[in-house]
């Protein structure tokens, strides 16, 4: 007699070619992942030779229910960490039934930008730092946390071992490898300042796709905590006072960044970005002003400054850069429930085509 994980981990390779593909999009909170599964013919690994789709917008709050009809299109495919075999993950942006994009469908417009030629020729690198934090399924209190208490200060966690101070490495451990497993760019974990608190880092990735990795990561660790019961929150601030919020740091640079003269690149982009910090702090996620507040690793929401291993500036410049005279920087302003297109894409149009 089969039992219900035998049929769950079925190989279905020996006996059929066709794949099972999970078509996974951005629904209209614009932080929430969709998905639904189809069966096609045969493997693929090209996203173009996938067929359309379609979803109810009406329930994803991405149309109204008199023309609810939302058209998925492929971007991108990785390989499923759960139904594995040949089954695949299909990263989709949307559309309407005549080909405009949806107004949540940050994608298109920062495939715009990441096609021009000028930010094609510089190729930009990312490394988004995720923060996330996990939480216990009936009380939304973090995992580890006496129910309606507090853990003890902030101190011994970050990075931290032991059953008094780490809570849920299995869940993180399981969604590292199953990034590994799917083709994501994971370059590492680890533990946050405040219990109940993780990260994950994705890249260095090349333009779009550092934001359609990340979608996927974070589609992933939804998956991983849905099975392991537990709530996962992206929540900038998931616990007010004297503890640390939750970021996307996003590190970025240009191949004139990693040139040699680069760091005077640096510090030019860096200029740029200041006197959009207005436009950028708007992008940069929702509820954000709950943790950029001076404290806690970070720059006040309304003041833009920049500094050499400064955690408590808006821009980060590494030591490494600096003595080497080119590299990387990092904005450190993103919230944890960022769109990593929308952020992504608006850095290399201010570092890159925004004329001051």
């Amino acid at each position: 007699m089969s039992s219900l994980s035998d049929l769950i981990n079925l190989s279905l390779c020996d006996y059929t070619d066709k794949v099972i593909a999970e078509y996974i999009w951005v629904g209209g909170s614009g932080k929430d992942v969709r998905s639904k599964a189809r069966t096609i013919s045969e493997y693929v690994s090209d996203p173009s030779k996938l067929p359309k789709w379609n979803y109810d917008g009406s329930s994803t709050g991405q149309a109204p229910g008199e023309d609810s009809e939302v058209i998925l299109y492929p971007q991108a495919i990785f390989r499923d960490p759960f139904r594995r075999g040949n089954n695949i993950l299909v990263i989709c942006d949307s559309y309407t039934p005549a080909g405009e994009p949806i107004p949540t469908n940050k994608r298109h417009a920062a495939a715009k930008i990441f096609s021009h030629p000028d930010v094609v020729a510089e190729e930009p690198w990312y490394g988004i730092e995720q923060e996330y934090t996990l939480l216990q399924k009936d009380v939304k209190w973090p995992i580890g946390w006496p129910i309606g208490g507090f853990p003890g200060p902030q101190g011994p966690y970050y990075c931290s071992a032991g059953a008094d101070k780490t809570f849920g490495r299995d869940i993180v451990d399981a969604h590292y490898k199953a990034c590994l497993f799917a083709g994501v760019n994971i370059s590492g974990i680890n533990g946050e300042v405040m219990p109940g608190q993780w990260e994950f880092q994705v890249g260095p990735s090349v333009g779009i796709s550092a934001a359609d990795e990340l979608w996927v990561a974070r589609y992933i660790l939804e998956r991983i905590t849905e099975i392991a019961g537990v709530v996962l929150s992206f929540d900038p601030k998931p616990i007010p006072g004297d503890w640390n919020g939750a970021g996307a740091h996003t590190n970025y640079s240009t191949k004139s960044m990693r040139k040699e003269g680069g760091y005077e690149v640096i510090k030019k982009a860096i200029e740029k970005l200041g006197l959009r910090h207005k436009e950028h702090i708007a992008a940069y996620g929702e509820g954000n002003e709950r943790r950029l507040t001076g404290r806690h690793e970070t720059a006040d929401i309304n003041t833009f400054l920049w500094g050499v291993a400064n955690r408590g500036a808006s821009i980060r410049v590494g030591r490494d850069t600096e003595k080497s005279g080119k590299g990387y920087f990092e904005d450190r302003r993103p919230a944890s429930n960022m769109d990593p297109y929308t952020v992504t894409s608006m850095i290399a149009e201010t570092t890159i085509l925004w004329k001051p």
